[in-house]
């Protein structure tokens, strides 16, 4: 994929991405209700003057997108785009080498860490229900709380407020 922010940097003009099986899906099930011969997944409305110089640049997707989003019956969120790709960038962190999402997202570890990597519901269940994972790693904060109950770990996660908003009650 061509990468136009960094495009100036030599060797960043262009990332090489997997196509993950989840977006796949998506994409063939609009292959198949396109009509005959339908090569682009965006309409030729809207590509045709992105064909110029300016290119992509200066368009409003994010008009586009929250239409989408209301037609489907969802309820638009902060960040529309920002969001998406911290929530994809968290996904794959819990599986993948660092240096290979950041790769792929064209970031950096520091960036990753204060912009786009999350805490979310399913790391305080894991810490409370204590169900281990590949790459869950022993610390201080997991003694404490084995050995007295009573300790709330929650606490001690950091939050992101300008990028998740409230932060909602746990129980």
């Amino acid at each position: 994929m061509t990468s136009p922010k960094t495009e100036h940097h030599p060797g960043k003009g262009t990332r090489r991405i997997p196509l993950f099986p989840d977006l796949r899906a998506v994409l063939e099930e609009a292959r198949a209700l396109a009509q005959g011969g339908t090569v682009y997944t965006a309409d030729e409305a809207m590509r045709k003057p992105r064909q110029g110089p300016g290119g992509w640049m200066n368009v409003n997707l994010r008009t586009t997108f929250l239409k989408i989003i209301k037609r489907a019956g969802l309820a638009p969120w902060d960040r529309l785009f920002h969001n998406l790709r911290s929530s994809r960038q968290s996904e794959l962190a819990e599986t993948l080498l660092a240096q290979v999402v950041f790769d792929w997202l064209g970031n950096s570890e520091a960036v990753a860490m204060m912009h786009y990597l999350q805490t979310t519901e399913e790391h305080f269940s894991r810490a409370v229900g204590r169900t281990p994972t590949p790459r869950q790693v022993a610390t201080d904060a997991d003694d404490d709380a084995t050995a007295n109950p009573n300790v709330d770990i929650r606490s001690k996660a950091k939050q992101k407020a300008k990028q998740s908003g409230a932060v909602k009650a746990r129980t």
